[in-house]
């Protein structure tokens, strides 16, 4: 994915940092929604869509530093109305998580949250930790 500051609307913030520390690598993905590479919003005003795209947004950032969802161990997941939505996100979650073979399960917060589109109805944001010599070269 591109850089936000690459996006057609420049935002100044990076879609994850990688930290290197001794043997340890940590990556901080921002908050990830549902958006294209060039960072326009998409499946607007579908919850599932939105939830569904903001997974394989994770995933191509996860890939593109030799992490796999396995190396995920803290998520924090925002829906614009909880009360309404959390029920499918739950639902979608645990099939998405089933399908990556994930145990244990990440830490999880679910918040309420005013987004920063109001067409955005789900952001996420994950940390992942993984021995770094697994990747070694594959620095950003």
């Amino acid at each position: 994915m591109n850089e936000a500051p690459d996006y057609a609307k420049p935002s100044a913030f990076s879609r994850g940092l990688r930290l290197d520390i001794k043997g340890v690598t940590i990556l901080l993905i921002s908050g990830t929604a549902s958006v294209d590479d060039q960072g326009r919003s998409i499946h607007v005003g579908d919850f599932r869509a939105q939830t569904w795209r903001t997974y394989q947004n994770i995933t191509k950032l996860l890939e593109a530093e030799g992490a796999t969802w396995k190396d995920i161990v803290r998520t924090s997941c925002y829906l614009r109305d909880i009360e309404r939505d959390y029920e499918a996100f739950n639902e979608i979650r645990t099939q998405f998580f089933q399908e990556q073979g994930l145990t244990p399960l990440p830490a999880s917060t679910g918040i309420q949250a005013i987004l920063c589109r109001p067409d955005l109805l789900i952001e996420i944001e994950a940390m992942a930790i993984f021995e770094s010599d697994r990747n070694a070269g594959k620095n950003r």
